[in-house]
Formats: structure tokens, C-alpha cells, sequence
């Protein structure tokens, strides 16, 4: 049974943008000021040339192949089913890293300690829930979240540039060529978000005209709003930003807007809960993708008749990442989500490259260096979070040999 086109251009931008505006913005600044130091608006704008190197990539091949699965879908097409399946599994094991840290990071906004791990495992569960009854829903309440969401960043910007003179600001760390490109890595797993809607192909009307335009827009409004809230960041709160969870709150705080923390903290936590979203329904549409040629288990290609979603693959990644939150913490799951998404860059990059002439809409080179970008970035990530990526990555590739021995 195929999926209901019923996503418009509002709505893939709103879900574009919800999985950017929240999925680094409220959580990666400690880990990435922490590397790249006095180097970060480099290292932001290294990761911000690579995405949107690989979002020209995914626009133009979300153009010729329009439907779910994304890069798994599009690898297989272009370059073969092996780097369909390479593409589609660390897309699937780095997506679904990045619902933890998205989980972690609304539970540390919208709690007091103590409380962190069971409210992130409540919201893991609530959002799968309202996937399981529909793409229109999800997209609704994106919106709705990315609203709130851009409101609280605007009074963050407001009060921290206005305040800024106010501030005494910890220095920065001395920035290195490796620590820039290494904050460049981790931070691009706040722009990661951009071509969530090209894993929904199945499920836009005219996806050919629509995904790319889509994926421009969301990814144009997430550099300027990332770029306004790091100079606010490091202007306030300086190299303090690397030892807090909350760096948005403090922003507040250190201006002497103590009560408008409150009002930030929501906005953290809705943009969370925006990112968690878009996130489960990107991962729940690939793996729909991959069960289907039975690259993952058969069971997970169901979809419910009623409500036309893989609830099956929705439940099935729900758990997993409630295992995640429950085991792991905010670096090391960034770091992980990193490794994973870039390698599926780096593949969508190669499967843009190889197609025609008539399907082409962006240079090959923008390719190229999207790719080396992607490959520069991923070694340059903390060393455990890119070994343990490269054992999930082995056992995925093991499984598949496994399938395909026991099926001939």
C-alpha cells in the first residue's frame, strides 16, 4: 500500500525547519564551543557550506526519485543496493541518536535533575503516539512547535544582544585547526534536519517542485537563526557556554532577565519536542523503505490501514531510542548522530554525482566538495562516539550479508 500525498510546501518547510530549530540549536553549543573555542563562527560556517552542499544533493535527487527512504532509496537507484543499504542503516542508527539527544535535551530545559530520564522517556513515547495516527497530525504539531520555538530564540537574541554590555563573558578557548573541525562536525548535527522531508517523498504533492524548494527554504532560515544565536552566545555567556546544559537559559540569566528564563525554557522544550517529531517520522518513512526490500526486518514494512503510517517501524524505534536515553548521555549521543548522518551524506553526495545530465540541477562540484567535506568532518569526531558508529555500521552491514546468503 503506498503512502497519502497530503504534505504541501508549508508543511515540509515547517517540518524541515522543526528538525533544525531544536535539534542543535538548544544543546550543541557546549560540546562544540568546547572544541572549537575562539574558532566556533568558523567552524559554524564550515558545517553550514557542507549541508548545503548535501542539501543540493538530496533536492536534486529527491527531484528524480520521488519517494520515502531518501538517500537509501536514491543511493539504490544511482549506485546500487549496497550503498542503498550503507546509506539507509547509519541514517537510520544516527537518526535515531539524535531522538535521544533531542529527548535529553527537552528533559534537561523542561526539568529539574532527577527528573531528566523518565521525562525524556514520556516524551519519546507520547510523540510516537501521535506519529501512529497520521502525517497530517505531525505536521500540525510541528508547526505549532516551531512557532514557539522561534518566538523564544527572538527574546533570547533580544535580551542577549541588548543585555550583551551587561555580561562579563568567560574567555574563550584558544581555538585549533582540529578543534574548528571538529565543532564543525558536531555542529553540523544541528543543520542534519535539512532534508528530513526528502525521506517523505511518498507523501508530498509535486515532490519534484516541492522538496527542493522546501529544503532551500528550511535550510536558509536555520543559518541565520543559528548564526544570531551563537554571536549572542558567545557575546553573553563566552566560554562558560561549554559547561552548561541550558546555555539558552543562561543567556537570560546573565543579563539580569532572570524572570524571562521560564519563557526560554518552554521555547527550549518545544523546539525539542519539534525536532523529536520530525525526527521519529524521517526514521519511521526509512525504515519503512528498507523493510520493504527487506533490508530490515519484513515485519516493519506494514502500514496501518486506517491512519496509512508504518505504525510497526514507529513503535519499533520508539524503544529503541528509549533504551538510548536511559543508557547514554548528550555528547556522546551528538557525537554518534554525527557519524551516522554524515556517512549518509557522504553517499548522497556519490549517488548526485553519478546522475544524468536531464536530471541534474546543481554542478557536480558542489558534490565533490560536499562529499570531501563530509569525510573530513566525520574523522575529526570524538574518537568513541566514531569507533562505537563504525561497530553498528559492521553488524548492519553483517546482517545484510547474512539475509542474502540464507535467502538464496
Amino acid at each position: 500500500m503506498p503512502l497519502a500525498r497530503r504534505l504541501r510546501l508549508g508543511d515540509a518547510v515547517a517540518i524541515g525547519l522543526g528538525s533544525m530549530i531544536g535539534a542543535g540549536v538548544f544543546s550543541v553549543w557546549a560540546p562544540a564551543i568546547g572544541v572549537a573555542g575562539s574558532g566556533i563562527l568558523i567552524a559554524l560556517a564550515i558545517a553550514a557550506l557542507v549541508a548545503y552542499c548535501n542539501a543540493t544533493a538530496s533536492a536534486q535527487l529527491a527531484a528524480a526519485h520521488p519517494v520515502a527512504g531518501g538517500t537509501y532509496a536514491y543511493a539504490r537507484a544511482e549506485i546500487g543496493p549496497w550503498w542503498g543499504f550503507v546509506a539507509g542503516w547509519s541514517f537510520v542508527i544516527g537518526k535515531i541518536a539524535s531522538c535521544a539527544a533531542m529527548a535529553m535535551t527537552f528533559a534537561a530545559y523542561a526539568t529539574p535533575e532527577g527528573w531528566q530520564v523518565p521525562v525524556a522517556v514520556a516524551a519519546v513515547v507520547a510523540l510516537a503516539a501521535v506519529n501512529c495516527f497520521g502525517v497530517t497530525r505531525t505536521a500540525l504539531v510541528t508547526r505549532i512547535l516551531v512557532v514557539f520555538s522561534l518566538l523564544g530564540l527572538a527574546l533570547v537574541v533580544a535580551t542577549g544582544l541588548g543585555g550583551s554590555a551587561a555580561a562579563s563573558p568567560a574567555p574563550l578557548p584558544d581555538a585549533s585547526a582540529y578543534g574548528v573541525l571538529q565543532g564543525a562536525g558536531l555542529l553540523f548535527f544541528a543543520f542534519a534536519g535539512y532534508a528530513r522531508i526528502a525521506t517523505m517523498g511518498e507523501e508530498v504533492v509535486d515532490p519534484a517542485r516541492t522538496i527542493p524548494r522546501a529544503i532551500a527554504l528550511a535550510l536558509g532560515g536555520a543559518v541565520v537563526v543559528y548564526t544570531l544565536v551563537a554571536i549572542t552566545v558567545i557575546l553573553v555567556l563566552g566560554g562558560d557556554a561549554a559547561t552548561t546544559t541550558t546555555p539558552l537559559a543562561d543567556v537570560a540569566a546573565a543579563t539580569g532577565w532572570q524572570a524571562l528564563t521560564p519563557i526560554i525554557r518552554v521555547a527550549a522544550a518545544a523546539a525539542s519536542l519539534g525536532a523529536l517529531l520530525a525526527l521519529l517520522t524521517g526514521i519511521g518513512r526509512t525504515t519503512l523503505a528498507m523493510a520493504r526490500e527487506q533490508d530490515l526486518p519484513r515485519f516493519l514494512a506494514k502500514i496501518d490501514e486506517r491512519w496509512q503510517v508504518p505504525r510497526r517501524a514507529e513503535i519499533a524505534i520508539a524503544l529503541i531510542v528509549v533504551g538510548i536515553v536511559v543508557v547514554a548521555d548528550l555528547r556522546d549521543a551528538i557525537g554518534f548522530s554525527s557519524f551516522g548522518v554524515l556517512l549518509y551524506y557522504l553517499i548522497a553526495n556519490a549517488a548526485a554525482f553519478r546522475q544524468s545530465a536531464a536530471a541534474r540541477r546543481y554542478p557536480r562540484a558542489l558534490q565533490v566538495v560536499g562529499a570531501l567535506g563530509c569525510l573530513v568532518l566525520v574523522n575529526t569526531l570524538p574518537v568513541v562516539a566514531s569507533a562505537i558508529g563504525t561497530v553498528v555500521v559492521l553488524l548492519g552491514v553483517l546482517y545484510r550479508m547474512a539475509r542474502l546468503r540464507l535467502s538464496r
